[in-house]
């Protein structure tokens, strides 16, 4: 990129299940400015969610121009990460569970309302992305991310460079089948990962249990069972809670399992954890690693480091940027 092209800014965009984040990253990397969060309210509507992450854009440009004095023509476009499965040369959001949308023109709808050249990228390429860039990963070539939340993501970079598959559907971690006659995940198969270790399938599972008379401080804290979210279990878990501890341990070993199959297939030098179920910490990553020593090859797993993301919120507004600047410049 030329002298110009460096100093310019881009609009980096993470739409999810649960919440958009949104913010503005300076195109030689760094924090996102004008960071914004708001809950994505997919039940009203594809038209509803596009609005507001329209307005999102616009009120973090303006805050920018107005706080560091640049003009629009400072701003390179917008990069989009979206769940998936994706067809990104046409910007097309071919199917989402957790948002329910088909065929959807997402890349044009809102580069047309913005007015600045837009790209898309699945979310949680754009966060693995993200966290090669400037994150967890800035010291290695190779590196799986694996998103956890509302459902489960995945991403690979390999030699620096995200791998997409033969048809944009590459990494979907959180739908490999971990048990052929399991629960029914929300893309109609049976015994995914995401079904077990998702933050709603991680709540599932809690309230399961309680149902079935297990005692926990988890019904203290959400006297109606229906309130109970992972946060809620993770919460438990720091109080010293017994069955709280059980559920992390149980939702490690599904991980774990998925993790081991990673690293048995492509032999990363290292595997990211992201989402909002690394808030248990230690008391998931211990048992995650153990899971993984007892079923990856020996000479993969010693080779992998398994660690939590370091952008956190971060990852996937600044993965989907980091997107934009590769597809728009070539290199980041």
């Amino acid at each position: 990129m030329s002298s110009s092209e460096t100093s310019r800014w881009i609009v980096g965009v993470d739409i999810g299940g649960t919440t958009i984040n949104v913010g503005i990253v300076p195109s030689e990397g760094g924090s996102p400015l004008a960071f914004r969060t708001k809950r994505t309210e997919s039940q009203r509507g594809a038209k509803f969610v596009v609005d507001r992450v329209v307005k999102m854009i616009k009120e973090s440009i303006q805050e920018v121009m107005k706080g560091e004095g640049h003009p629009l023509d400072a701003f390179a476009g917008v990069g989009i990460g979206s769940p998936g499965p994706l067809d990104r040369k046409t910007g097309t959001v071919i199917s989402t569970p957790n948002l329910g949308w088909r065929n959807f023109p997402l890349r044009d709808l809102i580069q047309n309302a913005v007015g600045l050249p837009a790209t898309l990228e699945n979310d949680a390429n754009a966060a693995t992305y993200g966290e090669w860039w400037l994150g967890a990963g800035r010291s290695v070539n190779n590196l799986v991310g694996v998103t956890l939340g509302t459902g489960i993501g995945g991403g690979v970079v390999l030699n620096g460079e995200i791998y997409h598959g033969a048809s944009d559907a590459a990494a979907e971690i959180g739908h490999m089948t971990i048990n052929s006659t399991g629960r029914k995940c929300k893309c109609g198969n049976y015994g995914c990962l995401e079904a077990y270790a998702s933050g709603p399938a991680i709540a599932l599972r809690a309230i399961e249990g309680l149902e079935a008379g297990a005692e926990s401080i988890l019904t203290q804290m959400a006297p109606n069972l229906e309130d109970i979210t992972a946060e809620t279990v993770f919460e438990a878990v720091v109080t010293g809670d017994r069955y709280a501890s059980e559920v992390v341990s149980d939702t490690a070993k599904f991980l774990g399992t998925g993790v081991a199959n990673v690293i048995n297939l492509l032999n990363p030098e290292m595997v990211v954890i992201a989402g909002g179920v690394t808030k248990a910490g230690e008391h998931l990553m211990v048992p995650l690693r153990a899971e993984v020593r007892l079923r990856a090859f020996k000479v993969a797993e010693e080779a992998c480091r398994i660690v939590p993301a370091q952008l956190r919120t971060t990852a996937g507004v600044i993965g989907a940027a980091a997107c934009f600047k590769k597809e728009t410049y070539g290199e980041v």
